[in-house]
C-alpha cells in the first residue's frame, strides 16, 4: 500500500489516544484509533514500523469540499483536522477556494453534530488531554454547534458561528502549540500577539475575500466580556453578540479540561462549577446555562466508576428518565473486559459513583464502543 504515510516524530504522545489507525508497511492494522501508547519503547517501535492511513488526497478545486457518507466522527476525525489545516492555509494564502472550503468544512462539522451528536461531543473529551491547535479549533466549532442550538439560534446564525469558531484563531495557529507547551510566563511580545489575534484573523479573512459581516463581528468580539473587562474595545452587556459569547465560552471550556505544561486539567465537575460561576457577570446567564445543559452532568467521552465498581466510558447522555449510558470497560475487580457492556446508569446497581481520572487513558476502539463497527 503505497498511499500510507510514515508517522512523523512528535505526531504521537504517550498517554493520549491515537487520533488515527496505524498500519504496517503491508497495510495491516497495527493499532486502532483510540489505542493509548503507554511507554517510550512502544512509541519508538511505532515510529520505526508504523504508517498511518493518509488524510484525504487533495481534491481538484472545482469539486465540492465535502462528502455525503454516513457520519462516523471517529473515522472522520483525521479528515476534519486535515480539511481544517488546508482551509486555514488557503485563507492565509488568499486562495480563491478559501470561502468554498470554509463553508464545506462548517457543513461537515454541522452534519457530524446533528447526525452523530453523542460521538461528536465525545471527541472533545476523549482528545482533551493535550490537543494541538487544530484539534482545539475543531472542539470550539463542535461546542458552538451544540450550544448555539441549545441557546435557540436559527440555523443560518449557527452556520456563521461555526465558520467563526473555525477561523477566529487563525492568527494564533503558528505559535499556539509552542505557547501551550511552555511553562514560563508570557512575555510582552506574546501578549501582544494574543491581543491582536482577532484583528489579524479578520484581516486574513478579508484578504481571502471572506467578508460576511456577522462572521467578522463574532471574531472581533469573542474576547469581549459582558462586564466590560474584555478586549479590544471593552464592550459590555448587549453590545456583544451572543454568538461571540458562545465562542468565548467554548474556548474557555476547552481550556479548562485541557492539560497544559503550566497547569493540570480540570475534571468535568470542577469545569461545570466554574461555568456556572461565569453566569455571574462575565456572560449572559443563558449561555453558560446552555453549555451546562448540552454537557449534562457526565458528557460523552468521560470515564466513570459505577456503583457495582465497574469502570466505563459515558457514550450517551440521558434520554427521558433513562441514562446517561455507559459502556463498561473494566470489571469490578479491575479486569479488562474483552468486549464492552452497555449500562443504564439510572438503574440502581449501575448508578455513577464517581468520575474516574486515570493518569493515562485506557485504550478503546472508539468506533466499536460507539457502535460504528471497526
Amino acid at each position: 500500500m503505497n498511499d500510507l504515510v510514515r508517522i512523523a516524530p512528535g505526531a504521537l504522545t504517550i498517554g493520549r489516544p491515537l487520533p488515527w489507525t496505524v498500519y504496517d508497511t503491508d497495510g495491516n492494522v497495527l493499532l486502532r484509533q483510540g489505542y493509548v501508547i503507554q511507554t517510550n519503547s512502544q512509541l519508538e517501535q511505532l515510529f520505526e514500523r508504523g504508517r498511518f492511513k493518509p488524510r484525504k488526497i487533495e481534491r481538484p478545486q472545482e469539486e465540492v469540499f465535502e462528502d455525503n457518507r454516513e457520519r462516523n466522527p471517529f473515522a472522520d476525525y483525521p479528515d476534519l483536522l486535515q480539511a481544517l489545516e488546508t482551509t486555514l492555509n488557503a485563507i492565509t494564502e488568499g486562495d480563491p477556494s478559501a470561502q468554498k472550503r470554509l463553508l464545506g468544512l462548517a457543513r461537515m462539522v454541522e452534519r457530524s453534530c446533528t447526525e452523530s451528536p453523542e460521538a461528536t461531543l465525545a471527541l472533545v473529551h476523549l482528545y482533551s488531554i493535550g490537543p494541538v491547535i487544530y484539534e482545539q479549533i475543531l472542539f470550539y466549532a463542535i461546542l458552538c454547534q451544540f450550544v448555539g442550538r441549545q441557546f435557540g439560534l436559527e440555523e443560518k446564525r449557527i452556520s456563521v458561528l461555526t465558520a467563526a469558531a473555525l477561523t477566529a484563531n487563525l492568527a494564533l495557529v503558528p505559535i499556539a502549540d509552542k505557547l501551550n507547551a511552555s511553562n514560563t510566563i508570557l512575555n510582552e511580545e506574546q501578549r501582544g500577539v494574543i491581543r491582536r489575534h482577532p484583528h489579524r484573523s479578520i484581516q486574513a479573512l478579508r484578504d481571502a475575500g471572506i467578508d460576511n459581516k456577522l462572521l467578522l463581528t463574532i471574531i472581533a468580539q469573542h474576547h469581549e466580556q459582558a462586564d466590560g473587562s474584555g478586549y479590544p474595545k471593552g464592550l459590555s452587556g448587549t453590545e456583544i453578540r451572543p454568538e461571540a459569547e458562545i465562542l468565548a465560552l467554548a474556548e474557555r471550556y476547552v481550556a479548562m479540561i485541557t492539560k497544559r505544561a503550566y497547569r493540570n486539567r480540570m475534571n468535568i465537575a470542577q469545569a461545570r462549577k466554574l461555568i456556572a460561576n461565569l453566569a455571574d457577570g462575565k456572560f449572559r446567564p443563558a449561555i453558560p446555562k446552555a453549555l451546562l445543559q448540552v454537557l449534562g452532568e457526565y458528557p460523552p467521552g468521560v470515564l466513570v466508576r459505577l456503583e457495582n465498581n465497574e469502570v466505563g466510558v459515558v457514550t450517551k447522555r440521558p434520554v427521558r428518565a433513562r441514562g446517561p449510558f455507559v459502556k463498561a470497560i473494566f470489571g469490578p475487580r479491575g479486569n479488562r473486559y474483552t468486549g464492552t457492556f452497555e449500562r443504564d446508569t439510572s438503574l440502581l446497581e449501575f448508578n455513577i459513583r464517581a468520575l474516574e481520572e486515570p493518569e493515562i487513558m485506557p485504550s478503546m476502539d472508539f468506533s466499536l464502543v460507539w457502535g460504528f463497527g471497526s
